[in-house]
C-alpha cells in the first residue's frame, strides 16, 4: 500500500478548505464556493447572514459589500483571508437610536462600535440586528479602510 505524504502547507490549506465548507454549508443546501450571503435559520427564527472578510485578487473586501436584512436577524463576518479584519461601525452614519443597541449586541468589543480583531484563518464574528432600527449601516475595516474595505448594512423593519 502507498501512502501519500503532505507538507504542512498542504496540510493547512485542507483543513481550511474544510472549515470553510462547513461555514458555508454543504453544497446541498447552496454552500457552494463563491455563493455570497449564505442564509441559515437561527434559534430564534432569525435568519443569520454570511459576509466574507477576504483578500482577493490583491483587494481588501467584505462580501458581499451591501447586505439587506429584516431587524432581528443576525450577519455573521467570516475570516477568510487577508486578516486580521474587524467590523467598526461609522456612528455619523448611522440610524438614530442604533448606537446603542450596536454597542450593546457588538461582544468583545475593542472600541466604540467595533469588533475584535479576527486573526485566525475562518474566524467568525456575530452580530445581532434585534431590535435595531431601520436604515443604511455602513461599516469598514479598521486597519483595511484606507485600501477599500467597506460596506453597508440595509436594515428594514
Amino acid at each position: 500500500m502507498q501512502s501519500t505524504v503532505f507538507s504542512p502547507h498542504e496540510i493547512n490549506r485542507r483543513a481550511n478548505r474544510a472549515r470553510l465548507a462547513r461555514v458555508r454549508g454543504d453544497r446541498a443546501a447552496g454552500g457552494f464556493p463563491g455563493t455570497p450571503a449564505t442564509l441559515t435559520p437561527a434559534a430564534s427564527g432569525a435568519r443569520v447572514h454570511e459576509v466574507r472578510m477576504e483578500l482577493v485578487n490583491g483587494k481588501y473586501r467584505y462580501h458581499p459589500a451591501a447586505l439587506s436584512l429584516k431587524a432581528g436577524d443576525v450577519v455573521r463576518w467570516v475570516n477568510v483571508s487577508g486578516g486580521p479584519h474587524n467590523v467598526a461601525f461609522k456612528r455619523e452614519a448611522l440610524p438614530a437610536g442604533s448606537a446603542g443597541m450596536l454597542n450593546t449586541a457588538m461582544k468583545g468589543r475593542v472600541m466604540d462600535l467595533g469588533g475584535p480583531y479576527l486573526k485566525d484563518s475562518l474566524a467568525t464574528y456575530d452580530v445581532s440586528f434585534a431590535g435595531a432600527p431601520p436604515g443604511t449601516y455602513p461599516y469598514a475595516c479598521t486597519p483595511h479602510a484606507p485600501v477599500g474595505m467597506v460596506a453597508t448594512l440595509i436594515v428594514s423593519p
